[in-house]
């Protein structure tokens, strides 16, 4: 293995990241509104706002998983055990002592166990759970005559809050996370420039010295 500097956050990549960034903060913002917490906007607006932004998060996410499936790289969100205690003791323990991160980066596998088990979680299960508890919110009108309605719509409503929060919870421990271990433009500019040190096997480099020049450095 040989550590180099590579271009593995392809531009849509980056442009998915931080337009699900902006929406993720206006969601919350808006949401907050919704629910008291914030009287910065009047109700009316905060709801259009919400809405539109949630289809334009859904729409977002769509385009994402067709290119997770047909560029491959979904395979950076497989779960694996190998290395999991080492990580997971790091960010437990490790973390405070000054202690360097057991997992070094590699050109297909750029996520280290703990955050692909998370990122998996959190694309098969919060994701889906917010897109249908919201969808099935937005479209109470089409089913309010059904035996119950109310009852499962404040399920529904709660439901949907409550996966809320955990996302909400998942970006603070996220950012974090950005800031310990060196230092915050570090961590993000990866997400910037797409371009971060891996290690990469003498036939990941020689491919990509042949064949894709101006992803390697």
């Amino acid at each position: 293995m040989v550590e180099r500097f590579v271009k593995i956050y392809p531009r849509f990549e980056r442009f998915w990241h931080w337009t699900q960034v902006f929406l993720i903060l206006v969601l919350m913002f808006t949401g907050a509104g919704l629910h008291g917490l914030h009287g910065l906007m009047p109700f009316g607006g905060a709801v259009m706002l919400h809405t539109l932004a949630a289809l334009a998060l859904v729409i977002l996410w769509i385009f994402a998983i067709f290119w997770h499936l047909t560029t491959g790289t979904w395979r950076h969100y497989m779960p694996t055990t190998q290395g999991l205690l080492q990580v997971a003791r790091f960010y437990a323990y490790g973390i405070f002592k000054g202690e360097h991160h057991p997992y070094r980066k590699a050109y297909w596998r750029k996520h280290n166990p703990m955050q692909a088990l998370t990122y998996l979680a959190l694309k098969l299960m919060l994701f889906p759970a917010i897109w249908l508890t919201g969808i099935a919110y937005l479209t109470y009108n089409l089913w309010e005559l059904r035996p119950n309605a109310p009852f499962i719509l404040e399920a529904v409503a709660n439901l949907h809050l409550l996966v809320a929060y955990l996302i909400a919870a998942f970006v603070i421990v996220h950012v974090y996370l950005l800031t310990v271990g060196g230092s915050f433009v570090k961590h993000v500019k990866p997400m910037v420039t797409g371009f971060d040190t891996v290690d990469l096997t003498a036939e990941e480099e020689a491919y990509l010295k042949a064949d894709e020049p101006g992803r390697i450095h």
